[in-house]
Parts: structure tokens; C-alpha cells; sequence
């Protein structure tokens, strides 16, 4: 089954391109990592697919339902954990999950909650505020109050963004956990962690997708020795 398919998706602000004539398809339950050099045009493919800004031209089509005509019932099934840590530092773990699930109207809340919590292995921090976090344990909650309405699809933008190795590790077991229950698509920096994490990974360059594949038929096509070198082999046009 399709979780996500556009037809030719395309972006401009006024004379630049900032997305072309993009066709993109994942399946439900895959992780799906996008990849591309800063300004390539991930961002505004994201902001497009949660239905923060509407494309220029193309289409969208979300667990069977057009952007254009149902973007409100397309945002009830998706949510975004974003690069920025999305959670109130004054308030506790356990009061950040009371206080999204009331946003969201979760009618089992304390079932959901306690689900999260065990889930995340939250239990030790449940008390502390948020701001006396680490910045691991900020991202895990992050990523739990990002699950609070169940959704189908969810956004992972830079999840371990200037975390030091052991707290990356403990979130990529986080994020395996999730594959093939929801579909997620990922966007890092970190070659290593699209190479461990995805089950597919796209690359833009320039607004356009120019290679999708799993990371072992990546390095196979540029002839390279590691995904790292096929990743700038492709996102450099084999300049470099």
C-alpha cells in the first residue's frame, strides 16, 4: 500500500525553484529518508507534504486523500517532530504529554500517556522539567508527544541533531522501534543514520529528485566504497 505519492510537485518562489516537478512514492510503514546539501529544497518538500504551505503545481495524495481538498482530515493522520525540540521547558514530561493530549482531544489521555511513557521508557524523568533535560532525553520526549494522536505518518526532522554519539544510538533504537508501524520520513545530515535507519532514502539536489534507492543500490550505481561517498557523488553531479 502507497502512504504518500506526488505528481510532479513543484514549488517556486517567485523566479526560483525551490522544488521541481517532483515524483515521490513511500509506502506505509517504510522509513524513508530525504536527503540533500543545505537550500536543495528538503524543507520546502516537508512543509508541502504536512500541508504547512501549498505547492505551486502538482499533487499530493496522502493515505488515498488529495492535499488540495482534504488538507484538515490529511493533518488529523500525520504530525511532525520538528529540528527544534517541541516541548515546554517549565513544564514536566508528564505534564507536556497531559497538556498535547488535551490539544489533540485524546479521549483515552491517561491510556495513551501511560502507552508513551512505557513505550520511551520515560519513568525516570516523568517528574523532571523539561528544561533539566538532556538534549537526548528532550529529543525522546519530543518524539513521544509527536506520537500523542496516533498518526499515520510522521515527520522526523533532524531528530539527533547535536547529540553526542551514545544519545544518537539510543534514539535510533527509539526510531527503529516505530518501522513498519507507522511511515516516517527522516531528514539528517548523518549519512550513517539514513544508512542505518531507512529503508529507502531519496536525494535532492538543486529542488530535484535525482536518485531513490536503498543505500547498498546507491553505492552500487555511483561505484563507490561507502554511502557517504555515494551520497556526494550524487548530490554533487560526481564533481567532487
Amino acid at each position: 500500500m502507497i502512504a504518500i505519492k506526488t505528481k510532479k510537485l513543484t514549488k517556486k518562489y517567485k523566479d526560483k525553484v525551490a522544488v521541481n516537478k517532483i515524483d515521490l512514492t513511500i509506502k506505509q510503514g517504510e522509513l524513508f529518508a530525504l536527503l540533500g546539501v543545505n537550500g536543495a529544497g528538503k524543507t520546502t518538500i516537508i512543509k508541502m507534504l504536512s500541508g504547512l504551505i501549498l505547492p505551486t503545481s502538482g499533487e499530493i495524495i496522502i493515505e488515498k486523500m488529495n492535499m488540495k481538498k482534504e488538507v484538515f482530515k490529511i493533518k488529523e493522520i500525520l504530525n511532525v517532530s520538528p529540528q527544534e525540540t517541541a516541548i515546554a521547558p517549565n513544564l514536566t514530561v508528564k505534564e507536556n504529554l497531559e497538556f498535547m493530549a488535551g490539544v489533540y482531544q485524546i479521549e483515552e489521555k491517561d491510556n495513551k500517556i501511560s502507552e508513551l511513557i512505557k513505550q520511551f521508557k520515560l519513568e525516570e524523568v516523568l517528574n523532571k522539567k523539561a528544561k533539566t533535560l538532556s538534549g537526548g532525553w528532550q529529543r525522546r520526549v519530543s518524539i513521544a508527544i509527536s506520537l500523542i494522536n496516533d498518526p499515520k505518518i510522521l515527520f522526523l526532522d533532524e531528530p539527533t541533531l547535536g547529540l553526542d554519539v551514545i544519545a544518537r544510538k539510543e534514539l535510533w533504537k527509539v526510531i527503529n522501534s516505530l518501522k513498519g508501524i507507522i511511515t516516517i520520513i527522516l531528514t539528517t545530515h548523518y549519512m550513517e543514520e539514513a544508512e542505518s535507519l531507512s529503508d529507502r532514502i531519496g536525494i535532492i539536489s538543486n529542488g530535484n529528485l535525482v536518485e531513490v534507492g536503498t543505500s547498498k543500490e546507491l553505492i552500487k550505481k555511483t561505484k563507490t566504497k561507502s554511502f557517504e561517498d555515494a551520497f556526494v557523488s550524487i548530490a554533487t553531479g560526481g564533481e567532487l
